[in-house]
Protein backbone atom coordinates (compact mmCIF):
# COMPACT_ATOMS: atom_id res chain seq x y z
CA UNK A 1 0.00 0.00 0.00
CA UNK A 2 1.20 3.82 -0.97
CA UNK A 3 1.87 6.40 1.64
CA UNK A 4 -1.36 8.14 0.12
CA UNK A 5 -3.38 5.27 0.50
CA UNK A 6 -2.21 4.31 4.38
CA UNK A 7 -2.90 8.39 5.01
CA UNK A 8 -6.23 7.71 4.13
CA UNK A 9 -7.02 4.53 5.42
CA UNK A 10 -5.81 5.50 9.17
CA UNK A 11 -7.88 8.91 8.25
CA UNK A 12 -11.24 6.94 7.98
CA UNK A 13 -10.02 4.39 10.80
CA UNK A 14 -9.74 7.22 13.27
CA UNK A 15 -6.25 6.15 13.86
CA UNK A 16 -5.07 9.73 14.25
CA UNK A 17 -3.48 11.60 17.08
CA UNK A 18 -2.47 15.28 16.50
CA UNK A 19 1.23 16.40 18.21
CA UNK A 20 0.67 19.19 21.13
CA UNK A 21 2.07 21.61 18.31
CA UNK A 22 -0.72 20.88 15.75
CA UNK A 23 -3.28 21.33 18.47
CA UNK A 24 -2.13 24.50 19.37
CA UNK A 25 -1.83 25.72 15.97
CA UNK A 26 -5.30 24.65 15.16
CA UNK A 27 -6.80 26.29 18.28
CA UNK A 28 -4.81 29.62 17.04
CA UNK A 29 -5.94 29.06 12.94
CA UNK A 30 -9.57 28.15 13.99
CA UNK A 31 -8.86 24.95 12.42
CA UNK A 32 -11.68 22.06 13.04
CA UNK A 33 -11.26 18.04 13.14
CA UNK A 34 -14.25 17.43 11.47
CA UNK A 35 -14.66 20.20 9.26
CA UNK A 36 -11.19 20.85 7.87
CA UNK A 37 -8.43 18.56 8.60
CA UNK A 38 -10.34 14.90 7.76
CA UNK A 39 -11.29 16.05 4.63
CA UNK A 40 -8.13 17.49 3.44
CA UNK A 41 -6.27 13.82 4.69
CA UNK A 42 -9.51 12.24 2.84
CA UNK A 43 -8.97 14.68 -0.42
CA UNK A 44 -5.55 15.12 -0.97
CA UNK A 45 -2.32 14.84 -2.55
CA UNK A 46 1.00 14.38 -1.21
CA UNK A 47 3.18 17.24 -2.58
CA UNK A 48 6.53 17.07 -0.32
CA UNK A 49 7.88 14.37 1.51
CA UNK A 50 10.72 14.81 4.47
CA UNK A 51 12.30 11.48 4.56
CA UNK A 52 14.81 12.42 7.32
CA UNK A 53 12.22 13.73 9.69
CA UNK A 54 12.60 12.08 12.89
CA UNK A 55 11.16 10.17 14.81
CA UNK A 56 8.44 8.94 11.32
CA UNK A 57 9.35 9.87 7.80
CA UNK A 58 6.51 12.93 7.39
CA UNK A 59 4.75 14.21 4.26
CA UNK A 60 2.81 17.49 3.26
CA UNK A 61 -0.61 16.93 1.99
CA UNK A 62 -2.66 19.57 -0.11
CA UNK A 63 -6.18 19.09 -0.03
CA UNK A 64 -9.45 20.70 0.37
CA UNK A 65 -11.91 21.34 3.72
CA UNK A 66 -15.47 20.70 3.74
CA UNK A 67 -15.96 24.54 2.60
CA UNK A 68 -13.85 23.59 -0.46
CA UNK A 69 -10.91 25.70 1.37
CA UNK A 70 -7.28 24.63 0.54
CA UNK A 71 -5.46 23.64 3.38
CA UNK A 72 -1.59 21.82 4.15
CA UNK A 73 -1.44 19.21 6.68
CA UNK A 74 1.98 18.21 7.41
CA UNK A 75 1.71 14.10 9.14
CA UNK A 76 3.55 11.18 9.65
CA UNK A 77 2.93 7.50 9.82
CA UNK A 78 4.50 5.87 12.71
CA UNK A 79 2.79 3.01 15.00
CA UNK A 80 0.05 2.36 12.57
CA UNK A 81 -1.27 6.06 13.88
CA UNK A 82 -1.26 9.11 11.11
CA UNK A 83 0.57 11.98 13.36
CA UNK A 84 -0.40 15.31 12.60
CA UNK A 85 2.13 17.68 12.90
CA UNK A 86 0.50 20.43 11.76
CA UNK A 87 -2.18 22.24 9.65
CA UNK A 88 -2.36 25.85 7.99
CA UNK A 89 -3.92 27.43 5.34
CA UNK A 90 -1.28 28.05 2.55
CA UNK A 91 -0.84 32.07 2.44
CA UNK A 92 -0.34 33.30 -1.19
CA UNK A 93 3.17 35.11 -0.23
CA UNK A 94 4.74 31.96 0.18
CA UNK A 95 3.37 29.71 -2.43
CA UNK A 96 2.90 29.67 -6.32
CA UNK A 97 -1.32 29.81 -7.00
CA UNK A 98 -1.25 26.02 -7.63
CA UNK A 99 -0.65 25.56 -3.52
CA UNK A 100 2.07 22.89 -4.57
CA UNK A 101 5.10 25.08 -5.27
CA UNK A 102 7.05 27.37 -2.91
CA UNK A 103 8.23 31.06 -3.92
CA UNK A 104 11.35 31.36 -4.42
CA UNK A 105 11.84 34.47 -1.51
Amino acid sequence: MDELAKIKQLCVARQIQMTEHALKRAIERSINFERDLVPTLLSGKIIEEYPDDYPYKSYLILGTTINQKYMHVVCAIGDNILWIITAYFPDKKEWEDDLKTRKEL
